[in-house]
């Protein structure tokens, strides 16, 4: 049950976990730039990309995965970056095995409950069926139709692929999210044995509501490190909206 990686640059190992939805590809630009002073992972967790499919899907899981991976590349003094999601593995890793992190990265997302928001998302995908579309173009109208924010639905749409029996396919696993997704709104508190008491950044989009002023008390208690950086004029996606400030605020930190 290895997962699927894409791995560059040398140096101190450098690990990124996409969000919901998302893949390793979503995060080549930045993952490019910071191949020139570190040794990079793109990683595609579970049921995303090009990694495995497995009805079992929530934080402890996933946690585990970046365990094996960890392990069997000989990683150490690592620094972590998670987005979204990928910022809840990060946060549950990073509580369960601090002893492995030199550095946390958190993008946009808070250790907290957030309630169920991606029905719309997986009602799209639910509601095609593959085995009739003969072209992208179908499928793209289709999701024009359903998700109106053109780049939410570019980053559903790069999930479409042509399998090896010429037919169109999802690299996601959507029943799994789609049962699990309830899975993926709990938050971190659950897993901590004892805060993570390393340096931590957590950076949000202006534009976003993922982090508000009153969730600094929750992540200072599980990330008593914790510095809370906004990047002006950004929304959820900011690393892809605003890459130039990202990486800079990503360098100010690791140096």
């Amino acid at each position: 049950m290895n997962l699927f990686y894409q791995q560059f640059g040398k140096g101190p190992a450098f690990i990124i976990l996409h969000g919901l939805f998302g893949s390793s590809d979503n995060w080549k630009t930045i993952g490019n730039t910071l191949s020139q002073q570190f040794e990079v992972f793109l990683i595609d967790l579970r049921n995303h990309g090009r990694s495995f499919h497995s009805p079992e899907f929530n934080y402890s899981a996933m946690s585990n995965d970046i365990e094996e991976l960890i392990l069997e590349k000989n990683l150490d003094t690592i620094i972590l970056m998670g987005h979204s999601m990928g910022g809840k593995v990060a946060m549950t890793y990073a509580l369960q095995h601090q002893e492995r992190i030199n550095k946390l990265i958190i993008v946009d997302i808070a250790p907290k409950y957030y309630p169920p928001h991606h029905q719309k998302y997986i009602d799209a995908f639910h509601s095609i069926n593959l085995d009739t579309v003969t072209s992208r173009k179908e499928v793209e109208q289709h999701f024009t139709e359903r998700v109106s924010d053109i780049g939410e639905r570019q980053l559903l749409l790069k999930n479409l692929y042509w399998n090896e029996n010429d037919r169109l396919a999802w690299r996601l696993n959507i029943d799994a999210i789609s049962n699990n997704i309830e899975e993926m709104c709990q938050g971190q508190e659950a897993f901590v044995s004892k805060a993570f008491n390393k340096p931590s950044l957590f950076i949000r989009g202006e534009k976003s509501k993922y982090i508000s002023n009153e969730d600094e008390k929750l992540i200072k208690n599980l990330f008593p490190q914790a510095h809370i950086k906004t990047i002006p004029d950004a929304g959820h996606w900011l690393h892809a909206e605003k890459p130039q400030e990202f990486l800079e605020c990503i360098f100010r930190f690791v140096e």
